[in-house]
């Protein structure tokens, strides 16, 4: 019974050390992000925001949050560079710089690439097997589930 407390107590630790990075941690981060999202993610100041922000932002799901969570980003890893410490990750990702609405450009190019490869796969799938077979609607099921997941994207970071 010890043994599985410990191993309990030892797994609900790990859960805590994996939950956030190093930047999300960080209180000058949190307290930031707190002020922000106070500042300017309600009633007016919302509106404000929505007015000013980038079309193509609100269409790709970015919102008040997100934003307030980039920007206060940039102002830890400001700090911690003039502190002359390593840049931490934040929400398990290293921080890039947006361009568009895609923070970390290379990847969705590399998922929209793999997403694009998915498609050509299931229609080469569909003119070369036969809808009878048995395995085919779990295959399509497959091919749809894994193109989707490439289509996402995770505007936090």
């Amino acid at each position: 019974m010890a043994g599985r407390t410990a191993r309990l107590v030892l797994l609900a630790g790990a859960a805590a050390l994996a939950s956030a990075s190093q930047g999300d941690r960080e209180p000058v981060y949190r307290d930031c992000v707190h002020r922000c999202e106070e500042r300017n993610c309600s009633g007016g100041a919302l509106r404000h925001f929505r007015s000013r922000q980038p079309i193509y932002m609100s269409l790709a799901g970015w919102t008040c949050q997100d934003d307030c969570k980039y920007e206060c980003m940039w102002v830890t890893v400001g700090l911690y560079l003039k502190e002359g410490h390593k840049v931490p990750q934040f929400h398990g990702k290293w921080p890039f710089s947006r361009f568009l609405f895609f923070q970390e450009p290379a990847s969705a190019m590399a998922s929209f690439l793999n997403g694009l490869a998915s498609l050509v796969m299931l229609c080469r799938y569909h003119t070369s097997v036969p809808a009878s077979s048995p395995m085919y609607p779990t295959c399509v099921a497959f091919a749809w589930m894994s193109g989707r997941e490439h289509a996402g994207r995770d505007p936090s970071g």
